[in-house]
């Protein structure tokens, strides 16, 4: 084929009919001498290329392929084998797939490539009981230093298969002869762990953790697997972890220690977090969380220290800040300590703190707390053109920006300007539903009742799914003491489509308080809170203590959500009401 030849080739084709012609070419050539042979691209197996291409693209798929297959089959080119297997599965042929791939993996027998396309359309076809041999063969392929990690990935490649008891039990097979390896055998045993734990059976899967550390307890892959299953009914997996603690890597350390946060075990996590930073101290996410937890705590000194100190590590460590995960903890720092200065009515200093942010994705987040601390200063109309001013990246940074000029107008009780805003807002963007959930909440706080209830009604007619406006509206009612019924019937509706919500949970508390039955009131709440410590759950809650004549109980629960947002106004509205002295 001359030069003009190959110059008419649709432009599409010609990088893949070039490329198996290099491969081929390659295939065709002595690599000592560099003398050429006779070519495998032989004029015939060119045209049939070509022909598989063309009929590939011309929706002639089952030609394409055939002929695609048959040309792999002359040349053995891994590359016209992959292209057969590629046109087979955009054709959704996986059964033509599998035929190309196993061809491959035959005639190439240690190609790991052959090898993943053959598992992979298996269990892509729900053929999870022929995918162990397939499975034993990547293995087998895996070079000695890669294979800890090709084992590791091993549930992620099951990840989709619908028959999971299965899926575990072909993948402990596939890994019966490495389960006593003392090399490997800890990974294998978690690995099999995490397959067992996916299909539901947490006793094998605790089983296999033990195992495995029993072979290795430094192995920090059998000690992920029980610390994913830390839970006080399985007492057995903290033990695992405890076991392997002593000799544990910094990250792994920090990951108990987030596990137990999760827990609300917050000694036992600071526990754990002194322990790092005695023993890694240069490690920085422990300085970071220790300092938010004694913010937490009030404790805002300590605080300081620690976030500090989180900082010029930080800043001692010039490729760490290019790391997402640093640059949202530099952030999280710089928040931290702008609460501590505003705690400490040192407005400038937490301005200071806030301008610092310099992470893309959280300057807009630092403007709009910027714009909260002006406004509270008095400075409304700066704040809000501060907020107008920010660069929206995104089109979520606009609705964000609009949200949060309304949450700062209703927070200085200029509802009719908030009102305005979101008219307007609305006008522009009627498919909008959160604009139309939130004109009803600020027609709530302009004692709007009617278009209130009107807006929170079209919202549930447009959106039936959404619990949000079904709370809102039986919440109001609730708190108004009006419709009980209702508002019980609204709640209710509520929870069906989001169960254990802690706020719809305290929404149905408060019809039960309104309705006089004050011991099923306090339970919902003290569930709530336990599930979601917040300042508005805990007036409520402490309302109700207060009314049954608990109010020592009720104190420290006021005080608890004082400590969570002392600016909350239904806590400082009920604080006043019931004139609790604190």
């Amino acid at each position: 084929m001359d030069y003009y030849e190959w110059m008419r080739l649709p432009h599409v084709l010609l990088p893949l009919v070039l490329s198996a012609a290099v491969s081929l070419h390659a295939q065709g050539t002595d690599a000592a001498s560099a003398t050429p042979k006779r070519s495998a691209l032989n004029e015939q197996l060119f045209y049939e290329l070509l022909l598989g291409e063309l009929s590939a693209l011309s929706d002639d798929a089952g030609a394409g392929f055939s002929l695609m297959l048959d040309a792999a089959r002359k040349s053995n080119d891994p590359a016209v084998y992959q292209r057969a297997v590629e046109i087979a599965l955009r054709a959704r042929s996986g059964v033509s797939a599998l035929l190309a791939a196993k061809a491959w993996s035959q005639a190439i027998p240690d190609s790991r490539e052959a090898n993943r396309y053959v598992l992979n359309i298996l269990l892509g076809l729900n053929r999870t009981a022929e995918a162990l041999e397939p499975l034993k063969r990547s293995i087998a392929l895996a070079p000695a230093n890669e294979r800890s990690d090709t084992l590791w990935a091993i549930p992620a490649t099951f990840a989709h298969t619908s028959d999971t008891r299965l899926a575990a039990s072909t993948v402990q097979k596939a890994l019966g002869n490495l389960l006593q390896d003392r090399e490997l055998g800890p990974t294998a045993w978690a690995v099999v762990g995490r397959m067992w734990l996916r299909a539901g059976d947490k006793a094998a899967a605790l089983n296999a953790a033990d195992k495995g550390l029993s072979l290795d307890v430094h192995s920090e892959h059998a000690a992920l697997l029980a610390l994913s299953m830390i839970d006080p009914a399985l007492p057995r997996a903290e033990q695992l972890v405890r076991l392997h603690l002593p000799e544990a890597r910094a990250e792994f350390r920090m990951a108990y220690v987030k596990t137990l946060l999760g827990a609300r075990r917050n000694d036992d996590a600071q526990v754990e977090l002194q322990s790092i930073t005695i023993n890694h101290p240069r490690h920085a996410d422990a300085w970071l969380v220790e300092g938010l937890i004694e913010l937490q705590f009030g404790r805002f000194e300590t605080a300081q220290q620690h976030l500090n100190h989180y900082l010029r590590l930080i800043d001692a460590a010039p490729d760490a800040q290019q790391h997402p995960e640093f640059r949202r903890g530099r952030t999280q720092a710089f928040f931290a300590l702008a609460q501590i200065a505003q705690r400490q009515d040192d407005w400038q200093q937490a301005d200071t703190w806030l301008q610092r942010v310099d992470n893309p994705e959280d300057v807009l987040q630092a403007a709009i707390r910027r714009a909260t601390l002006m406004a509270r200063q008095g400075n409304v109309d700066a704040a809000l053109d501060l907020i107008n001013s920010q660069v929206e990246r995104t089109p979520d940074d606009a609705r964000l920006k609009r949200s949060a000029q309304v949450q700062l107008l209703r927070d200085h009780q200029l509802f009719d300007r908030a009102r305005s805003l979101l008219e307007t807002a609305q006008a522009q963007n009627p498919d909008d539903l959160d604009l139309l959930y939130d004109l009803a909440m600020v027609n709530e706080r302009l004692g709007r009742l009617d278009d209130m209830e009107r807006l929170l009604r079209q919202l549930i007619a447009r959106k039936p799914d959404d619990p949000q406006a079904y709370n809102a509206l039986g919440y109001s009612l609730a708190d108004r003491n009006l419709r009980l019924p209702e508002a019980r019937q609204l709640i209710s509706q509520a929870l069906q489509l989001a169960p254990n919500d802690p706020f719809i949970t305290d929404s149905l508390a408060w019809v039960e308080f309104r309705s006089g039955n004050h011991a099923e009131a306090l339970r919902l709440l003290q569930n709530a809170f336990q599930s979601r410590p917040d300042a508005e759950i805990a007036a409520h809650l402490g309302e109700v203590l207060w009314t049954m004549a608990r109010q020592s109980d009720a104190i420290e629960v006021f005080r608890q959500g004082l400590m969570l947002n002392p600016a909350n106004d239904t806590l400082t509205n009920t604080l006043k009401r019931l004139n609790v002295p604190l």
